[in-house]
């Protein structure tokens, strides 16, 4: 923490003081460590309690959006369905992922997915505003802030790694070394553990500097808490001028990402959105997040000797296209929705219930689960199941068509599962096998 004086300076060579009293401590090596290091008029406990309690409901709500987004992959259902296989109670709260409302998913991920990008430069400025504190001489000064320190690690690197492999998942870039759900959901649990020490005992504290009239404190008093400068520079903006540039770029963030999970016309505002995936123009004309091409999906595969078999408790039914084609057909009107934060507005999905298909082996009203298993060769998700609540709601389909057209190859040409309110990577493409009651 920086000496007392209301900004007035100080020798280089001088001992700083703590404001702990006459014990004093080592004089800090030149550089950052010296309370003098850092001349920004703008840093104090004001700014960075905004920036905090900003954070603090911003992160709370992307954490909770998180773990439904988790929820909805059913990983408790089936091995298949889970990333995370070595979980244990970290999933306490896991629940059957719900039907309806339909739009659930599309508006949780998508607002886990915008609010995350929106709250970048409110991190940054959180972390530009306490970094002063990163650098205290000595490094530890006991066991006890030595596990602050350790605490204050974990939070910061834990932020920088969820912000950072989310915005990687957004834009498809899987740079990272192993599955992106699994280090993401492990990295957010090591991160809110952090944050709520951090909260349970910085909160007070931001209260009351947020509610101070007084000004900033006197560098180098208690108050102080080490972030504002005892020699600092002439301003060039005000606080609250800091706090708006933040806010604008926020903003900013905001109308060039919002737009992919709005989806339509809205869709072309989002610059941030993932490219290089165009869908082109049409009936099959909205977005997808892997082709054909990038799975191994091959001509033969999809071609006239294509088949869906049916399985269910000892008996099995192999249908043709054809087949299919000439099976009921129904519609529904449902989006696609993808964790990456993308979602289209509702297509009209043409196809047969799926609880029509396992009629065909003999299961009747009390449809079970069913293992959906596509003719995808690389990739993840080749293969998913869905509850038997998924299965028995009248809009779930395999469907054939979509907004009055044949499938085109990159949307799941023969068939794919389309499924009231589940994630995008469910809605599998490319479907070659059904086996209901029988677990993934």
């Amino acid at each position: 923490m920086g000496p007392s004086g209301g900004g007035q300076g100080q020798p280089d060579d001088a001992p700083p003081r703590t404001g702990r009293g006459p014990r004093g401590t080592a004089t800090p090596p030149p550089g950052p460590a010296r309370p003098e290091f850092w001349r920004s008029p703008l840093r104090g406990p004001w700014l960075t309690s905004v920036f905090g309690l900003v954070l603090l409901f911003g992160i709370t709500v992307l954490f909770v959006t998180g773990l439904l987004s988790y929820a909805a992959y059913n990983p408790d259902l089936a091995a298949v369905n889970d990333q995370t296989p070595d979980k244990g109670w970290l999933g306490f709260y896991l629940f059957p992922w719900p039907t309806s409302p339909y739009w659930l998913y599309r508006l949780t991920q998508g607002v886990h997915v915008t609010l995350g990008i929106v709250l970048v430069p409110v991190l940054l400025a959180k972390l530009w505003s306490v970094i002063p504190k990163l650098f205290e001489w000595p490094p530890v000064r006991s066991a006890g802030h030595a596990l602050e320190r350790l605490s204050l690690l974990l939070l910061v690197g834990g932020a920088g790694f969820e912000f950072v492999t989310g915005i990687l998942n957004v834009q498809l870039h899987y740079i990272f070394p192993g599955s992106f759900y699994t280090l993401h959901f492990y990295g957010a649990w090591v991160f809110i553990g952090a944050f709520v020490v951090h909260v349970a005992f910085r909160l007070p504290r931001a209260l009351r500097a947020v509610r101070a009239r007084s000004g900033e404190p006197a560098a180098g008093t208690p108050d102080a808490l080490g972030l504002v400068s005892p020699r600092p520079a002439a301003p060039t903006i005000s606080r609250r001028g800091a706090l708006a540039m933040v806010g604008l770029g926020s903003v900013a963030l905001l109308a060039v990402t919002a737009g992919q999970s709005i989806g339509g016309w809205w869709r072309r505002t989002a610059l941030l959105a993932p490219h290089g995936r165009d869908p082109g123009s049409g009936p099959n004309g909205f977005q997808i997040n892997k082709t054909a091409a990038s799975v191994g999906i091959r001509p033969s595969d999809v071609g006239p000797a294509w088949r869906l078999t049916v399985r269910g408790p000892g008996r099995q039914v192999d249908l043709t296209y054809e087949q299919l084609l000439a099976m009921t057909q129904h519609e529904s009107a449902l989006p696609i929705a993808c964790v990456e934060g993308w979602s289209t507005p509702d297509q009209r999905w043409g196809g047969v219930r799926l609880t029509d298909l396992a009629a065909l082996v003999g299961l009747g009203v009390n449809t079970p689960e069913v293992l959906v298993e596509s003719v995808q060769r690389g990739g993840s998700f080749r293969s998913a199941v869905l509850s038997d609540h998924q299965v028995r709601d009248s809009r779930s389909l395999l469907a054939v068509r979509v907004n009055g057209a044949v499938l085109s190859a990159d949307h799941g040409y023969p068939a794919r599962a389309v499924v009231a309110g589940a994630p995008g990577v469910h809605n599998t493409k490319w479907v070659t096998r059904l086996t209901f009651g029988e677990p993934g």
